[in-house]
């Protein structure tokens, strides 16, 4: 019988938790849990195959103690402590997986993983992650690309406020692909936009929706596709409405400028909810057999109970998704080194993953369990 695989997880916030559950469920990995806060790690129940370990990441020293013996590090942590643990990945020569959505932070992790023994593979969550390799699948049906457009959202399902939102997972996240400027290809150029800007609406199963450009989901794709492609852009999916709130707040207000400001008054006026929905938008267009052809991938993850306890749906499809990754790592399914883009992993060997199920379409509906 094989051992369970050692694994560190760095950080025990809404999706590291949801990690830990996911992972101890499989009974395949022994899992150390980091976090600077007892507090947090406390509510965690004992598990034969969990060590929880307070700590302050920004210590490389004893993270490298921590880290060191382990298979893969996962850091479920916000973006600006991404090149901490990366840099400390590197040195001790573990694998390393993230789910930062922020742009400089990757093109760091790319930059230590040119030199390498181990895998370096960031952007592992919904978006940028699965939302890639979905797009990359789409798109090698086509004999000439003309056009991409690559939507996610994590929404309420019943919303009850002006924003037509409810937080659903890292403020930070939020605020950051927000503000941060988007990398897209415009006119086969590789160029980068405003955030906020772009708005288009859509239908999907009698519902209006608008999506707009946010920074950093379209990952690693927009240079992979450089050159082969006349326009790829990324937005965010949201309610009719939000947009123009949130350019008045960031703009007009200048929180743009002051997000420790804009964070506490989003984190203390807009309520959380495990009740949301996960949307997945894909349209490619271009030519099959000299046809101009539109494909369209729709998908809608809602929550459920994972090992008892109830999580959201950006909780599930995030954390699904590094692990899914974590998997295929373990399995030997992906190359074990130097920087994986998330594009070059297979769809088929992804869904059929044992994680990586939770993406099969048209099979979870509001209420259902795992």
């Amino acid at each position: 019988m094989q051992q369970p695989t050692p694994i560190a997880i760095i950080g025990a916030g809404k999706i590291g938790e949801t990690i830990v559950d996911l992972l101890l469920d499989s009974g395949d990995y022994q899992v150390t849990l980091v976090d600077a806060l007892a507090e947090t790690l406390a509510h965690f129940t004992p598990h034969p195959l969990l060590k929880t370990v307070q700590q302050d990441v920004n210590d490389p020293v004893t993270l490298a103690k921590t880290l060191a013996g382990h298979f893969a590090v996962l850091s479920s942590t916000p973006f600006y402590l991404t090149k901490t643990i990366a840099t400390t990945a590197f040195e001790v020569g573990c694998h390393y997986l993230d789910l930062t959505e922020d742009v400089a932070s990757t093109n760091f992790v790319k930059t230590l993983a040119a030199k390498a023994e181990s895998a370096f593979i960031p952007q592992c969550g919904l978006a940028p992650g699965f939302i890639s390799i979905v797009t990359q699948n789409i798109a090698r049906g086509f004999d000439e690309l003309e056009s991409i457009r690559m939507c996610v959202g994590a929404l309420p399902q019943y919303p009850s406020n002006s924003l037509n939102y409810n937080l659903t997972w890292s403020t930070d996240g939020v605020i950051n692909e927000y503000c941060e400027p988007c990398v897209c290809i415009e006119d086969g150029e590789l160029r980068q936009t405003p955030a906020l800007e772009n708005l288009q609406h859509f239908s999907l199963d009698g519902m209006s929706y608008e999506t707009f450009n946010t920074s950093g989901g379209i990952g690693s794709l927009a240079e992979t596709l450089s050159g082969k492609v006349k326009s790829l852009s990324y937005q965010t999916i949201r309610y009719p409405g939000h947009r123009d709130i949130m350019k008045t707040l960031l703009h007009d207000l200048r929180l743009k400028d002051r997000r420790d400001l804009l964070k506490d008054v989003l984190e203390n006026a807009v309520p959380a909810t495990l009740q949301d929905v996960v949307l997945v938008f894909v349209t490619v267009s271009g030519k099959q057999q000299r046809h101009l052809i539109q494909e369209t991938y729709a998908n809608k993850i809602y929550g459920r109970k994972i090992r008892g306890i109830q999580r959201s749906a950006i909780q599930i499809t995030t954390a699904s998704s590094i692990c899914a990754v974590l998997d295929l790592l373990r399995n030997g399914e992906i190359p074990n080194r130097g920087f994986i883009r998330q594009e070059n992993i297979d769809l088929d060997l992804f869904l059929h993953n044992r994680f990586g199920r939770v993406y099969a379409v048209n099979q979870h509906t509001p209420g259902c369990h795992q």
